[in-house]
């Protein structure tokens, strides 16, 4: 049975699992052309299920991703879950441009009312431009005449810009940050999480598997998993190590397929606040001390570095890299590189413009990157593990 939590200092309960609608299926693997079928059937099962929380944002798959969920909850669904989607704040020029994207928003989901809408991966220069163009009046107006019910952001930066925002507006709902058991440190993390728990504020998690890497069965990490006493999938163990945790109001996670939605479904059926033993917990910092070892680039896939102006797919050569050190399977990942990953999409075409840098959450030095997967994936030269 699924897993209800208290929502912040709102009077209503979200299920443990949240459905994030970033990686849905495609039929081509193109990120706008998304399988509306397989997508209907994954949403329809985590509804039926209890998932009653739904997450999407206005650039997700080439801007697709709002249009798709909004399709699949026809029929009757909408009015059993809620929906959040974002404020793409990096598109704002002018204050009224708020209304306008918002405007447009709503038609795709067909929705009158946005449950929980989102400014968009807030950092120090985008909460500057908020204040600076007032956004914030808009969303109140917003939120008054109906089209959204409440207001939250979403976050990546440093700890210090995180309590900056969540103390700079006192009417904020909730949070979305990006948290799990290798992120205790990094950007909000575990201060973070606790600082804004103890404001109200009801606490989303993104990232929980840091875009899949926590639910690979890496042969490093193997025997520490299977030396416990709860056998556990590394997925389940990841989730469960957050809602393990007072402060999380919500887990979201970006399935691409059904056995992804029925798997997750079922890690959060068993989920609750201090379910892991102290030696659970332990076992885990283990693991993180591990893999910290492992996957010299930490791309979580997120893909806001796309589009490329010149059309590398940079989250997937980053991938197919990282799993070279992951699996010690250099063969494999050079042969996936030059067959599987088109010519011009290749880290070979990086023309080193660097419009990328800025748009990275993780701040990876990703022209400096390229450059290093080309030459161990491309050619017949060593493996090297960091630069």
């Amino acid at each position: 049975m699924m897993q209800y939590r208290k929502f912040g200092k709102l009077d209503w309960q979200t299920s443990a699992l949240g459905f994030g609608c970033m990686r849905l299926p495609t039929l081509d693997g193109k990120s706008g052309n998304i399988d509306q079928v397989k997508t209907d059937e994954m949403i329809h099962t985590a509804i039926e299920a209890g998932v009653n929380y739904f997450d999407t944002a206005y650039v997700y798959h080439d801007q697709m991703s709002e249009v798709a969920l909004g399709r699949s909850l026809q029929g009757g669904y909408r009015e059993r879950v809620k929906i959040a989607t974002k404020s793409p704040i990096w598109l704002i020029k002018e204050s009224a441009d708020f209304d306008r994207l918002l405007d447009e928003q709503l038609k795709r989901l067909q929705t009158d009312t946005i449950d929980f809408y989102l400014l968009h991966a807030l950092n120090r220069d985008s909460w500057e431009k908020i204040q600076k163009l007032d956004l914030l009046r808009r969303a109140e107006a917003a939120k008054a005449d109906g089209r959204i019910r409440y207001i939250g952001f979403s976050f990546h930066d440093n700890l210090e810009t995180f309590k900056q925002i969540v103390d700079g507006y006192d009417a904020w709902d909730f949070c979305q940050i990006q948290y799990n058991y290798m992120d205790t440190t990094v950007q909000a993390g575990t201060e973070g999480l606790q600082y804004a728990a103890s404001k109200g504020l009801a606490i989303i998690i993104m990232e929980p598997l840091l875009g899949g890497k926590l639910a690979l069965d890496l042969p490093a990490t193997r025997p520490l998993w299977e030396s416990a006493a709860q056998k556990r999938k590394p997925a389940d163990w990841a989730l469960q190590w957050l809602w393990n945790q007072p402060e999380v109001s919500l887990v979201l996670s970006g399935m691409s397929t059904l056995e992804q939605v029925q798997e997750n479904i079922r890690s959060a059926n068993e989920s609750g606040t201090g379910i892991l033993s102290a030696a659970d917990v332990e076992l885990v910092a283990k693991v993180c001390d591990v893999v910290n070892g492992l996957g010299p680039i930490p791309c979580t896939r997120c893909e806001y570095c796309l589009p490329c102006p010149n059309g590398v797919n940079i989250p997937r050569n980053f991938d197919v890299y990282n799993r070279v050190a992951m699996y010690d399977v250099l063969d494999d990942c050079r042969n996936e590189y030059t067959r599987w990953i088109p010519d011009d999409e290749k880290a070979a075409a990086c023309i080193q413009c660097d419009e990328c840098l800025s748009k990275c959450p993780q701040q990876i030095q990703i022209s400096t990157w390229l450059p290093v997967v080309e030459e161990v994936l491309g050619l017949n030269r060593p493996y090297v593990k960091a630069i």
